[in-house]
């Protein structure tokens, strides 16, 4: 699905310098390479604080406990998701509220928010799945509407833009009061093990999360709130750092590799291509709005988990994320939840299909990958 090693080898020698550097200077945690990441990943955002961490659930954890949500406090998010973004919620007591997506761009229902709402709700966590935001203008005034927190889930989205109805933009992760993201090694920025990141722009609550990040100290030995210990180490900030100038290019090459895949696959019936968040048919060549961290299809008359078998038959990796809704996880069920509120995540987890998606896709593997999914539609 990824090819890491293609993208090592052509930033090798930047890596490699970059990790001799800390390997000679043995300033593995919280080191000068660490807080040049975090500035320069300030300024590549446009986002006052950069807040690195050691995962990207962590992250999304220390966004809450920074915010002071209560026991029992109802936390809004999207039920066609990973797990990671409501097992943080379950972790620090609060009560998950799972509602149903969009069918066309999967990012969490705007009605559904609504619909959702009750005196105990705190706070909104949009998931911007597969590489692009969720309607982040709509969030924000219903946030405001009833006085709720929002902290964006990034994991899959760095670099994409949203753009405000009056042509203003911003990046990913830096709209609502708290955000988070992962760098996992598949992930659009991904470091060579764990890592993670909280953006705010809000100088008490990034003050708040830097000391939550680090067992709750300010002062050495000094524990002002209860903390954690989650640090991102030098040597990942390090590949990250070397990575972060490449990240626009990494983008744009899987938005040409997602134009190609639609290119291919547009007059199939049983296939719905991708849909940018405008709707947008296909995707266009001013396009900022998607990083395609997943390139996901819809089928429909296909037998997807028979197509999944014979792409492996023939050495194509594929994905299905998700094939098990949230709501009907065990760790997740409630007797709160109607199937009819569902309806949208109950038919994507039997539809969806992501292809390979990365920055070395090449035109004869896209073609192979193409051709023998329209064989399959064609012979079933």
């Amino acid at each position: 699905m990824v090819d890491l090693k293609g993208q090592y080898a052509d930033i090798k020698q930047e890596v490699d310098t970059s990790i001799q550097e800390i390997i000679d200077n043995t300033a593995f945690i919280n080191g000068p390479k660490v807080h040049q990441f975090q500035k320069n990943l300030e300024n590549y955002l446009g986002v006052k604080h950069v807040i690195p961490c050691a995962n990207g659930t962590d992250a999304l954890q220390i966004a809450m406990m920074g915010l002071g949500l209560e026991q029992g406090d109802e936390v809004i998010t999207a039920d066609f998701t990973f797990a990671a973004t409501v097992e943080v919620i379950a972790l620090l007591k609060l009560t998950p509220v799972l509602v149903d997506v969009d069918p066309d761009n999967f990012n969490i229902d705007i009605d559904a928010i609504k619909k959702a709402i009750t005196p105990k709700t705190k706070a909104i966590v949009p998931v911007h799945l597969f590489g692009q935001c969720a309607n982040m203008e709509a969030i924000m005034q219903i946030a405001k509407e009833h006085n709720l927190y929002v902290i964006e889930d990034n994991a899959q989205a760095i670099g994409a833009n949203y753009t405000y109805q009056d042509g203003t933009k911003a990046k990913a992760g830096t709209i609502g009061h708290v955000a988070s993201t992962s760098f996992f090694p598949s992930k659009n920025l991904g470091c060579y093990g764990d890592g993670g990141a909280i953006f705010t722009n809000d100088d008490d609550l990034a003050h708040t999360i830097r000391g939550i990040v680090n067992h709750g100290m300010y002062e050495r030995y000094h524990h002002d709130v209860v903390g954690v210990n989650s640090r991102l180490d030098s040597i990942q900030a390090a590949v990250l750092d070397a990575k972060l100038p490449h990240l626009d290019n990494y983008n744009q090459a899987r938005r040409d590799a997602a134009r190609k895949y639609n290119s291919a696959l547009k007059d199939v019936p049983q296939i719905t291509l991708p849909k940018t968040v405008n709707n947008c048919e296909g995707i266009c060549d001013t396009c900022d709005c998607h990083v395609f961290h997943q390139y996901t299809l819809k089928l429909e008359n296909v037998d997807r988990d028979a197509l999944v078998k014979f792409l492996n038959s023939h050495d194509i990796p594929c994905g299905v994320y998700y094939p098990i809704p949230l709501h009907k996880q065990k760790a997740y069920q409630d007797s709160r939840y109607n199937e009819a509120d569902f309806t949208v995540t109950n038919q994507l987890v039997k539809q969806v299909i992501s292809l390979p998606m990365h920055t070395e896709l090449e035109d004869d593997q896209i073609e192979f990958i193409t051709s023998k999914i329209k064989e399959f539609i064609a012979n079933n």
